[in-house]
């Protein structure tokens, strides 16, 4: 009897094992085609989420057999606390403020539900098998160097590109890259792929620098300036700022000074293999030297109502002006106008309206390009604190690791290292990129958070016997 529940546990390790694999292979380079249609909505459900649902059942599993102490740890407590409040929210968003779809919204709390199962799944991966770590890592470098090779393809070989951007796309359309344009490479956006790197480079970094063995390096070294291509290309301005402290504090994490300043001149000096980036981060420039100009010259000679009264004035002279057929050029940063006028004022409303719970899942649209304001309009305050009580528990987690180059070492130490040191280069990117709502980050996301606090539970437990 005892001998096959021994079995029977290693055969339930050994799928664990491979379905984490599957994951980080499938979620990351398979794109994002349709699979069955959702009525009433231009979301559908794809292949990735059956993977999902059975390494659900896999969490299940695994829960049954300690459900004691799964319940007494306190960052799965936080993640419970963070469903029940969302699952509130979407009920006094259908029968209270009445803003939303009731079946659309509930799909939209599943969802969220869905992303923390491979949280679960990667704790328990690494603390059930001490081997498992070096193989994931090598996965993880394979799909790195996969997605290389997809953007390359786009860029100079016309491959397809599968984006979820708008209804049309969202149906699976092939398009082809064009000059300007970004590298999505097999993800959904530009802003998905920049922000995958943000959480997966520092680690590869380190890895480089702690790692011995010519190979090892090597295959490193071309992992990284991968990365770095598909991270200009992806021609996101603010994860280039992310990566770069998130590299960082992971190599200050392990006493690697002296790295930071060759990494960072390495990651800016390709940045001039991406025009496009170039042109965005002059046009943000010179917008900013034009709004500072213009301020200057209100304050210098005009009262603020005098100002609006002469702006008033001179749009209606203009209204009766032939304008020539080459009108003077508008310096304006699209991404930025449209946040700041559009999107972060309507989950501002969408909060005004119910601040304790907010307007429900799916109330304001796909997109507000600020995680954090998307929070708190759709699930409110209660919502918001909830989700942040799960990354305090994470960061209370690492923290009893710290310092990591006293209690790990080598590959372990860089995983953990490169993870703790991302999250602040991610929590920068949320701010302007709904990167906790994108399926494809959010899973591998809590996917590679689930491996680093394996190790460190791990650890702990190690300390203890």
């Amino acid at each position: 009897m005892f001998e096959f529940l021994k079995n029977r546990e290693k055969v339930l390790e050994n799928i664990v094992k491979y379905t984490v694999a599957t994951i980080m292979l499938a979620i990351p380079l398979y794109p994002k085609f349709p699979f069955l249609k959702v009525p009433g909505t231009f979301v559908s459900i794809r292949l990735e989420d059956l993977l999902i649902f059975f390494a659900g059942i896999l969490v299940f599993l695994t829960i049954i057999k300690s459900r004691k102490d799964f319940f007494k740890d306190g960052l799965n407590r936080a993640v419970i606390l963070f469903l029940a409040s969302g699952f509130i929210s979407v009920v006094s968003a259908t029968l209270v403020t009445q803003t939303v779809v009731p079946h659309i919204a509930f799909l939209h709390w599943i969802r969220r539900a869905e992303y923390f199962i491979p949280l679960f799944l990667g704790i328990y991966s690494v603390r059930s098998q001490k081997g498992n770590l070096d193989f994931y890592f090598k996965v993880l470098v394979i799909a790195i160097i996969v997605a290389f090779l997809y953007g390359f393809g786009q860029r100079y070989l016309s491959w397809p590109v599968i984006i979820t951007q708008n209804q049309e796309y969202s149906k699976g359309v092939a398009l082809r890259w064009v000059p300007g344009s970004h590298i999505n490479s097999t993800f959904a956006g530009h802003y998905d792929l920049a922000t995958f790197l943000v959480l997966i480079l520092p680690t590869i970094i380190v890895s480089f620098f702690l790692l011995r063995g010519f190979l090892s390096k090597s295959l490193l070294a071309i992992t990284l300036f991968c990365g770095l291509w598909l991270l200009v290309n992806s021609a996101s301005r603010i994860s280039l700022v992310s990566y770069l402290v998130a590299s960082s504090l992971s190599l200050y994490f392990v006493k690697k000074y002296k790295e930071i300043i060759f990494i960072a001149v390495i990651s800016i000096a390709f940045v001039g293999f991406s025009s496009n980036l170039l042109d965005r981060y002059q046009r943000l420039f010179e917008v900013g030297i034009q709004k500072v100009q213009k301020l200057k010259i209100i304050r210098n000679y005009l009262s603020v109502d005098e100002a609006v009264a002469e702006e008033e004035d001179d749009f209606f002279k203009r209204k009766d002006v032939d304008f020539t057929p080459t009108p003077t050029p508008v310096f304006e940063d699209r991404s930025t106008n449209i946040r700041l006028n559009v999107e972060w004022p309507r989950a501002i409303r969408a909060f005004s309206k119910n601040p304790l719970l907010g307007t429900g899942y799916s109330s304001i649209t796909l997109a507000t390009d600020n995680d954090y304001l998307r929070l708190l309009g759709e699930v409110g305050l209660l919502g918001f604190l909830c989700f942040m009580l799960i990354f305090l528990r994470v960061f209370m987690i690492f923290l009893k690791a710290y310092p990591f180059h006293k209690k790990f070492s080598l590959l372990e130490l860089a995983f953990v290292s490169g993870t703790f040191g991302s999250l602040p280069g991610l929590f920068i990117n949320a701010f302007f990129i709904d990167i906790f709502e994108a399926s494809k980050f959010a899973i591998i996301f809590f996917l590679i958070l689930g491996l680093a606090i394996g190790l460190v539970f791990q650890r702990i437990e190690n300390e203890k016997t």
